[in-house]
């Protein structure tokens, strides 16, 4: 079976992270390919938290890259046997709203945006992965909302958003361990599923 998973990358663009992010998944069946979000595929220092934010907001959002990321979901699955995406931050909203197209599965990273497009309901498994506090919403209830939802699963990890980012001064080692078995766990179930 061949297996594509793409990345979609958080406001700092495809750093040292998320690259080892599509070394994690890489293997023989399974083929990573991460989607810069940035047409001059520019990286942001954390430090410029605030303008790699400001240059997301306003230079691409989260409804121009939508089209661009459909299409090549799309031209994948003729392709593929699967096709899969993780999202983390900004990526991760992306992903959800990016959930009724004809995907094998999900996984959402702290997608803190996804509590503004509850209308995108997932058509195939999803996983959010949230961290115990975020400073702009209220985690719980966003958790209890999706929950809800019948492809939906949601776990949360102690930690601030970026807690699996080994750069992130929010990096928290036992929920970057536990998130990422998680995430192994849930493409394993998938592929039991359909196999």
């Amino acid at each position: 079976m061949k297996r594509k998973i793409f990345i979609l990358h958080e406001i700092y663009g495809v750093n040292d992270f998320i690259k080892a992010q599509v070394e994690a998944y890489s293997n023989a069946n399974t083929t990573v390919e991460c989607i810069s979000l940035y047409s001059d595929d520019r990286i942001f220092p954390y430090e410029q938290e605030q303008e790699a934010y400001e240059y997301f907001i306003n230079e691409v959002g989260f409804d121009a890259p939508l089209d661009k990321l459909s299409e090549k979901i799309l031209e994948a699955r003729t392709y593929f046997d699967e096709v899969l995406l993780i999202g983390f931050s900004v990526g991760a909203t992306l992903a959800w709203r990016l959930s009724t197209l004809p995907l094998q599965g999900i996984v959402c990273v702290y997608g803190s945006r996804i509590r503004q497009y509850l209308d995108a309901i997932p058509s195939c498994p999803t996983l959010v992965i949230l961290p115990s506090h975020e400073k702009s919403f209220n985690v719980h209830e966003l958790m209890e909302t999706l929950d809800t939802l019948p492809a939906v699963h949601t776990r949360q990890y102690l930690g601030q958003h970026g807690f699996m980012d080994f750069n992130n001064s929010n990096y928290n080692h036992g929920s970057y361990l536990q998130s990422q078995a998680e995430i192994s766990q849930f493409f394993e179930i998938k592929k039991v599923k359909e196999d």
